[in-house]
């Protein structure tokens, strides 16, 4: 797939015109990355607009006392830290880490915002996305805030079984690896919690396996149990 087609299939692009996306096609840079190197680190000037092309990627900040948090997984055609790559002299407020072998398309901010200067119309859809994002991390914070642990655990799990997962005879199986840590830093919980909760939805039979080899078996009972909250 040229570049142009790869633009198409990704938000910020696919509202452009074609003859837009062929004229910034050759200014868009493909890196690859392996586990364990860094896309980005937190701190990082946000000079680039960057968008996962095949892999997974983390989203990891750094707490004052040293302690790295993951806050979200990346799946091919998300962009990550776009709202950063906006503003001027914002930088970039986590860091960015392979999962596995990664493909990641980069392109330079000022080229795009001067293709937003020469489309208007694309520049509203730009602030139109960027509001979804904004309105993604408050309902995301308003979960953490009142859905109780099990719920989020459980949403958690339903999202990544949509998002990233393959039928095979037992269910839908997860393709993307994560650690306990990883869950539980995602839905706000401690290790520990995450573990007991984990334990509780295999002994009901909703998912099997372990955190990096995980099995959901009853998508619709999970996403039920993810609406379930102490809140009214």
């Amino acid at each position: 797939m040229g570049k142009p087609d790869s633009l198409r299939t990704i938000p910020l692009f696919n509202i452009l015109t074609e003859r837009e996306r062929k004229k910034i096609a050759d200014e868009v840079v493909e890196s690859r990355y392996k586990k364990g190197q860094y896309i980005f680190r937190q701190g990082d000037p946000a000079k680039y607009f960057h968008v996962l092309q095949e892999g997974s990627v983390k989203c990891v900040k750094s707490s004052p006392d040293g302690k790295d948090v993951t806050l979200k997984v990346l799946m091919p055609g998300d962009l990550f830290c776009c709202e950063a790559a906006v503003f001027d002299g914002t930088p970039h407020p986590g860091c960015a880490m392979p999962m596995g072998d990664v493909s990641v398309l980069r392109l330079n901010k000022k080229t795009y915002f001067d293709v937003l200067r020469r489309n208007p119309d694309a520049a509203i859809e730009v602030i139109k996305y960027l509001g979804q994002r904004l309105n993604e991390a408050q309902e995301k914070t308003k979960t953490l805030a009142l859905d109780r642990a099990e719920s989020r655990i459980a949403s958690l799990l339903a999202n990544l079984a949509v998002r990233s997962s393959v039928k095979d005879a037992q269910g839908l199986r997860l393709t993307i690896r994560l650690t306990r840590q990883d869950l539980a830093d995602m839905a706000g919980i401690t290790v520990e919690t995450a573990i007991r909760i984990m334990g509780k939805l295999k002994k009901d039979r909703l998912v099997s396996g372990t955190a990096k080899q995980l099995v959901i078996h009853d998508l619709t009972a999970l996403k039920h149990l993810a609406t379930e909250s102490d809140h009214p």
